[in-house]
C-alpha cells in the first residue's frame, strides 16, 4: 500500500533521534511552546510568550518529535512563522513548512474524496453523516490546513452498511483490519456479529492511501455507554466545507463525542484537547450548554464531558460560561483526573505506567455505580474481532461470544506461562 503522505519517512527519522532525549514535562520549554501554540486565535500575550520561550533554548529535534506525536505540527508552524520565524533554525523552519504544505495537500485531496463519497451515497439514497476529519477542521478551526487527520469518518444507519460497503468498494476502497493486513472472507453470521458487537469497518484506497472509517455506531460496545446513533440524525448542522454545504453533527453532539473519545483514549494527544478548545472558542455562543450537560448526564458521561471541558479550560485557556465552569470545577474527581492526565500527556519517554492504569481510569470516569459494573463486565467479556471471526454463530446464540472471550484469554495466558517456565 502506497501512502501519499510524503513526510512519513522523515518523521520516522525525527522520532528515532528523539528516542535518546530526556522527555517530557510541562515545565520543559518545548512542551510549554506546544501548549502555547494550541489555539488558532491571534493574541499579543501568546505571541510574547512564544518569543520568551524561544529564548530559553529549544531542543528542536525533541520539539519536532513532540509536535508530531501530539498532532500539533500545523499549528506550531503557523505560530512560529507568524510570530518570530528568524528565531527558528532555517532547516527546522523549512521542515515544518514542508510538513504543513504536505498536510494541506493531503487534506484537500481527502476532502475531494469525501465529496465523491457523499455524491455516490446520495445518488444511491444512502444517508451519510461525515464527522471529524475535514468537517471538524472546517467547523472548529476554520481552515483545512490547520488540523492533521488520516482517515475520513462517516456514519450510516446500520441497515445501510451492506450497501455502503458495496459503494466504497466501487470507488476502489478495500476492507482491512487495523491490526492486520487484510480482512478474511466472513460468513453472513460473522458479518451480523460484527455489526452487533462492533461499530465500524475500515477501508483503504491502495492507490491514494486514503482511509475511510464506516461507522454505524459512535462508541464501542465494550465502552458500556449507550449513545443511540439515531438521535444524532435529528440534530444535524449544515456547515460550509470547501465552499460546499455539508451536513454534520451539531456542535453539542460533536463536543460530547470529542470528550468521550478523548477519555476513551486517555487524552494522550494534545490535539484532542485542542479540538475541544477550538470548538468552544469558535462556537461558544451557539452551544446549548444546558442541553449538552443534560444529554451527558442522561448517558452517564457527565464526568467525561466535564474532564474534557476542564482540560480545555485549564490547559489551553478555553473560555467556558461561568455557570458551566462552576459545575465542572465542583467535581473533585474531575480535578484529580485532569492532574493525572497532564502527567501522562507530558510524561517522560520510557517511564513506566501503573498496571491497568487505563482500566482504573475508565472506572473512575463513571459517576454511576451501575455503569461501573457494566463497564467492568465488558472489559473482560466483550469479544474482540478475532473472537467474532473464530466462530460463526447464529444471532440467537450471540451471547455465547461472551463466554468465548475469557476462555481465549485464559488459554493465551496459560500458553505464555507454560512457555515461560519450560
Amino acid at each position: 500500500m502506497q501512502l501519499s503522505l510524503g513526510w512519513h519517512s522523515w518523521w520516522r527519522r525525527i522520532w528515532l533521534k528523539a528516542m535518546n532525549s530526556t522527555l517530557v514535562s510541562i515545565n520543559r520549554p518545548e512542551s510549554e511552546l506546544l501548549v502555547t501554540c494550541a489555539l488558532v486565535c491571534e493574541d499579543p500575550e501568546r505571541e510574547a510568550r512564544i518569543t520568551a520561550l524561544l529564548q530559553k533554548g529549544i531542543d528542536w529535534t525533541y520539539l519536532l518529535w513532540a509536535a508530531h506525536r501530539h498532532g500539533m505540527t500545523p499549528l506550531l508552524y503557523r505560530h512560529l512563522d507568524a510570530t518570530c520565524p528568524k528565531a527558528v533554525p532555517r532547516a527546522t523552519l523549512d521542515q515544518l513548512r514542508n510538513h504543513f504544505q504536505e498536510n494541506a495537500r493531503h487534506n484537500v485531496m481527502s476532502t475531494g474524496q469525501l465529496f465523491k463519497l457523499l455524491d455516490l451515497f446520495g445518488a444511491h439514497e444512502v444517508p451519510v453523516i461525515p464527522y471529524k476529519g475535514p468537517t471538524l477542521a472546517a467547523f472548529a478551526y476554520g481552515n483545512l490546513a490547520l488540523r492533521e487527520f488520516i482517515d475520513l469518518d462517516v456514519l450510516v444507519r446500520k441497515q445501510d452498511v451492506p450497501r455502503a460497503n458495496e459503494l466504497l468498494i466501487s470507488l476502489g476502497y478495500r476492507r482491512y483490519d487495523p491490526e492486520g493486513d487484510s480482512v478474511q472472507e466472513l460468513t453472513r453470521a460473522q458479518e451480523d456479529a460484527l455489526l452487533y458487537f462492533w461499530k465500524e469497518y475500515n477501508y483503504v484506497h491502495p492507490d491514494l492511501g486514503i482511509m475511510v472509517e464506516l461507522h454505524w455506531a459512535i462508541i464501542e460496545r465494550d465502552y458500556a455507554l449507550r449513545l443511540d446513533p439515531e438521535e444524532l440524525w435529528g440534530r444535524l448542522k449544515q456547515i460550509s466545507l470547501g465552499g460546499r454545504p455539508v451536513l454534520t453533527l451539531s456542535q453539542e453532539d460533536l463536543l460530547l463525542i470529542l470528550c468521550i473519545h478523548g477519555c476513551h483514549h486517555l487524552w494522550e494527544r494534545l490535539s484532542w484537547i485542542c479540538d475541544v478548545a477550538q470548538l468552544i472558542h469558535r462556537h461558544n455562543e451557539e452551544i446549548d450548554w444546558q442541553q449538552l450537560i443534560e444529554q451527558a448526564r442522561r448517558l452517564g458521561s457527565e464526568r467525561m464531558l466535564f474532564l474534557g471541558l476542564y482540560l480545555a479550560s485549564d490547559l489551553l485557556g478555553a473560555t467556558l460560561p461561568k455557570e458551566v465552569l462552576q459545575r465542572v470545577e465542583a467535581d473533585p474527581v474531575v480535578k484529580a483526573l485532569a492532574k493525572q492526565m497532564r502527567g501522562w500527556l507530558f510524561r517522560e519517554h520510557g517511564s513506566s505506567q501503573p498496571l491497568f492504569k487505563d482500566k482504573i481510569f475508565q472506572l473512575r470516569l463513571r459517576e454511576r455505580q451501575q455503569d461501573k459494573i457494566l463497564l467492568g463486565f465488558h472489559m473482560v467479556m466483550t469479544p474482540s474481532i478475532a473472537d467474532l471471526t473464530l466462530l460463526s454463530l447464529p444471532r440467537a446464540l450471540f451471547p455465547l461470544y461472551y463466554m468465548l472471550r475469557p476462555i481465549r484469554m485464559i488459554r493465551t495466558l496459560g500458553w505464555r506461562l507454560l512457555e515461560r517456565f519450560t
